[in-house]
Parts: C-alpha cells; sequence; structure tokens
C-alpha cells in the first residue's frame, strides 16, 4: 500500500511536469450542431416512434439508437412559419404580430433588427453559421417600385427587382452563408437565395396540378427545379460539413428541409417504393439523404464533437392523403389526435431525436416535455452564453437532459400549443387545456362548421397519460385544473414570457387579439 509521502511525490512530479510543458491545457473545443428540420414529417412516420409505421427509416431509426429520442418533444405551433420564428428566437410566435397562419414567398420579415436569434448570438461564442433550405420567415425583396406593397397572397410578382440584393434575409439574421427558397415550395417565387442574391432570374413561369405534386403558379428561376430542391440541399449540406471540418472553428448548420411538405416529389428511384403512396416515398427517399449526410459527418471525422438534432416542424399535412394512408395501416400521427395545424397532439407532437457522442447515452429515451423553442437556451448553454432578459423568453435548455443530469421534475413549467387559427392550449404534466371546442386548424371539428361545433364546451381539458388520444373531455368535472392551467396561461401571456426572469412586452398588435379575452373572463 502507498505512503501518504508516495502520493505526494507523484503529485508534486505531476505539476512539475505540466509547469514544463510549453503548452497550456486547451479546454474541450465546443461542439459543431446540427440542425435538420423536416417539413411536415409527423410522429408516426418514423419506425423509431412508431413501430407500426408502414415506412422504413432505418438510418433516422440508426441515429435514435445512437443517441436520445424524445417522446414528448412539440413544436412551437401547428403550422411552418410561427414554428420557425420560435426555432430560431426561443419565443413564442404569438408574441409577434403573427397571431394565426402562416407568411407567405413575398411576405416582409418577421424577425425585427433587434431580436435576438441563434445565428448571431452563436456568432458572438466563436461558431461559424450556415443556413441551408426553406426559409418561411419572410425578408424584403427589391423592388422596382419602392411605393407598391407586395405583402398579399394574390400579390403581382412583376413589382420585384430580382437583380437586386435582399434585406433581412438569413444574411442579415446571423448567418455567414445562406442557401435556400424563401417559403414553402409550393409558394411562389421558385427560385434560391445565396447570401441574399437570386442565383438566377426567373425567366418561366410554372405550375403543377398532380394530387400530390401541386405547386402555385408563379416565376420560376433558370436553375430551380422542384424535383432537384431536397436532393440539393442535402448536398449543398454535405458539402458545408466537409469544408467546415477543415476548419479548427466550430460550426452551426440549420438545414431546413422543404419536405416531405408539397409538392411531393420522390425522385424517380424512390418512386412507388413505399407500397403506400408517393407521401411514402418521399419519407424513404429523405430517410436515405439523413443517412448519406450522417456518413458525411463520419468520414469527415468530425463525428466524436458534433451534436445532431432531426425533428419536424409540426405534425403530419392530412393533404397528403392520410385516409388512404391509414387504409393501408399506417397512421402518420402515430397513437395521437388530429395533424398539422391543429391544437390536438397530432398537430404539434413530432419526432425528436439528438446524438452527441460522449455526452449523450445511445439509446436513450426522453420522455420530459420540450419544445422546439428550447434551441435558443441549447446552444447558448453549449457555447457559455448568458441569455439577456430580452432572449429566449420561451426557451429551457435540452443541456442537462442531454447530460442525463435532471430530476424526474419537469423541465418545463408548462408548454404553450397554437394551432393555424391562433387557438391556445396550454400543458403541465399530463394535464393540457384547450381553448376552443373544435380543432382549432383542419381536423374534425373544424372551427368552420357551425353544425360539428354546435353545442360543444367552449374548452377541453385532457388527461394525456391516460387518454393520449384526447377522446374523453374532462372539463366539466375538474373546474380547479382548468382555473389553474388558465391562470399559468394567462401569467405567461402576460409577463412576455414562459422562463424565469424579468418581465417582457409582447409585441405591439393593432387588431383584436380575441384569443386571450379568457384573461379578462372571471
Amino acid at each position: 500500500m502507498n505512503k501518504p509521502l508516495s502520493i505526494s511525490l507523484v503529485g508534486m512530479a505531476l505539476l512539475l511536469t505540466l509547469a514544463g510543458c510549453e503548452e497550456p491545457v486547451k479546454e474541450s473545443k465546443k461542439p459543431n450542431i446540427i440542425y435538420i428540420l423536416a417539413d411536415d414529417m409527423g410522429y408516426g412516420d418514423v419506425t423509431a416512434f412508431n413501430e407500426q409505421s408502414k415506412i422504413p427509416t432505418p438510418h433516422i431509426d440508426k441515429l435514435a439508437g445512437e443517441g436520445m429520442m424524445f417522446t414528448d418533444a412539440h413544436s412551437g405551433s401547428g403550422v411552418c412559419t410561427p414554428t420557425r420564428y420560435g426555432i430560431l428566437t426561443g419565443r413564442y410566435s404569438w408574441r409577434t404580430k403573427m397571431k394565426q397562419g402562416v407568411l407567405v414567398g413575398n411576405s416582409k420579415p418577421l424577425i425585427p433588427n433587434d431580436r435576438s436569434t441563434v445565428g448571431p448570438m452563436l456568432q458572438k461564442n466563436g461558431y461559424y453559421t450556415a443556413f441551408v433550405g426553406k426559409w418561411h420567415l419572410g425578408w424584403n425583396w427589391g423592388l422596382k417600385d419602392n411605393q407598391a406593397d407586395t405583402n398579399d397572397w394574390s400579390v403581382d410578382f412583376a413589382n420585384i427587382d430580382y437583380t437586386k440584393p435582399i434585406k433581412n434575409s438569413p444574411k442579415e439574421r446571423g448567418f455567414d452563408f445562406s442557401f435556400g427558397h424563401p417559403a414553402s415550395l409550393d409558394m411562389s417565387p421558385y427560385v434560391y437565395v445565396e447570401n441574399g442574391m437570386v442565383t438566377a432570374v426567373p425567366d418561366t413561369t410554372t405550375v403543377n396540378t398532380g394530387e400530390y405534386s401541386w405547386w402555385r403558379e408563379g416565376p420560376t428561376g433558370s436553375d430551380f427545379v422542384h424535383e432537384e430542391v431536397t436532393p440539393k440541399y442535402f448536398n449543398k449540406a454535405m458539402e458545408l460539413i466537409e469544408d467546415r471540418a477543415l476548419s479548427d472553428k466550430p460550426f452551426f448548420l440549420y438545414l431546413a428541409l422543404p419536405s416531405p411538405h408539397t409538392p411531393i416529389l420522390p425522385t424517380k428511384e424512390w418512386q412507388e417504393k413505399s407500397g403506400l403512396n408517393p407521401y411514402g416515398d418521399f419519407v424513404m427517399m429523405i430517410d436515405d439523404h439523413v443517412g448519406k449526410l450522417l456518413q458525411t459527418i463520419k468520414t469527415a471525422g468530425i463525428e466524436g464533437n458534433t451534436l445532431v438534432i432531426f425533428t419536424s416542424d409540426n405534425g403530419f399535412a392530412p393533404y397528403a392523403n392520410a385516409e388512404l394512408l391509414e387504409s393501408k395501416g399506417h397512421y402518420p400521427s402515430g397513437p395521437f389526435r388530429g395533424y398539422k395545424a391543429d391544437i390536438f397532439e397530432g398537430g404539434h407532437r413530432i419526432p425528436f431525436i439528438a446524438k452527441w457522442p460522449g455526452v449523450i447515452q445511445p439509446g436513450s429515451v426522453s420522455s420530459q416535455t420540450i419544445c422546439l423553442t428550447d434551441l435558443m437556451a441549447t446552444c447558448a448553454d453549449i457555447a457559455g452564453h448568458k441569455l439577456a432578459p430580452n432572449e429566449g423568453e420561451d426557451s429551457y435548455s435540452l443541456l442537462p437532459i442531454f447530460k442525463q443530469a435532471v430530476s424526474s421534475e419537469p423541465l418545463r413549467e408548462g408548454t404553450v400549443h397554437h394551432s393555424m387559427n391562433g387557438s391556445f392550449a396550454i400543458r403541465r404534466g399530463p394535464w393540457k387545456l384547450i381553448l376552443c371546442p373544435d380543432s382549432g386548424g383542419w381536423s374534425d371539428p373544424k372551427p368552420q362548421d357551425s353544425v360539428a361545433v354546435a353545442g360543444l364546451p367552449a374548452i377541453q381539458l385532457y388527461h394525456l397519460d391516460s387518454d393520449p388520444g384526447e377522446k374523453r373531455n374532462l372539463e366539466a368535472v375538474q373546474p380547479e385544473k382548468v382555473a389553474e392551467l388558465k391562470a399559468l396561461l394567462a401569467k405567461y401571456i402576460e409577463n412576455g414570457r414562459s422562463t424565469a426572469g424579468e418581465t417582457q412586452k409582447n409585441d405591439s398588435y393593432e387588431g383584436e387579439w380575441v384569443q386571450v379575452n379568457f384573461i379578462k373572463q372571471p
């Protein structure tokens, strides 16, 4: 047995050795962060989350096996734009002027210049930042006539000058490199924009009226082929990964896919592979590209120090023929009720996987309730950045969960959900309160269906642990729980935040915000 003196001598020798080193001991390098956001992929589309899924997703499943699955993850909204705002800002989008709906291809920017986002926050902390894919947060096109309005679904695109620089694009929102298109792939104009400039001025007009492949008529760049967009974005992302792997500087890549959102365009090699319909084929194609991207990370030699997150911006879109898929035994929302746009779980409960070798235990599963707004605080925690009071007001760091350093206590006090028409729900523990009598979106009972809605209770209360399908409304027998959750939601709205910290203000809004009238009620 060694004597205390021996230990001391060894310790002294070690200290002398370290003191004689020319190089100081370096801190471990900050990890690369790659955020893959699918578009309209349902919780039940990924086999790792739904054993009964009829769509093979071996590469996404492998990612889950090598990382951590989150079974209670949620998008900030049931539709695209609001969720994307929350991802980049860590703030619920209903705090902005956008109280419902989505933006379009010529919309003005939703994120103001003074709003902090993930991009510049990471830049300030030593990261190279890149965006590839679908933006859908608005920007300022260069115009021929600056007096004309260009912010309407039916606007004439003739006023856009595609040779002028675009302002308030990803370039100005904190991305060193950006390559993408303005909105959904079925919303014109159809052009690629690289670092604030259109890559090819539209020289034609395209439209597609197919059942699955449809897109709206609009001006189209000479280099923009709808069928090639998803593969192009994956290839661009892989090229960027290979390039950045040669640098000592960590990087953040936000890969925002336009798929499997419409137009549903599986390439020829994937057509009819699923045995379901083109949507199933498209999901299989995306899975294959995810596998190639993961292999690129490994081949580049950066797998060990890269956090990869794969998720979706909202639930499955029923216009991909939900009825047909379900008749063949595939349920895109898994065991949950509803689809994209809805306030029900199928509208916002999503697949979420995180892999980070050496930090996240392979094959682990978390049942913690999380939200896509949590990216801001998570990245800040990883980068060593302390969020200011007006940063990430609805963002919780997932780093303790990644490190499995959290207790059984919930990470989030509560989580707010928001539907296509602006309806609210709030979740706390197993309880979910919905402040509307309908779906708030596209499922039955539809908000506009006065006959179906007539006679329904004005609110809904569900206990998700015992009723994940939201079939038994308990509002009449749990008035105390209803009051508790209403009060919590009111606090989050009035305080301008749902995290601890200084009270903040929601953005000014000129219209009547009818969804918050419940606060005034006794």
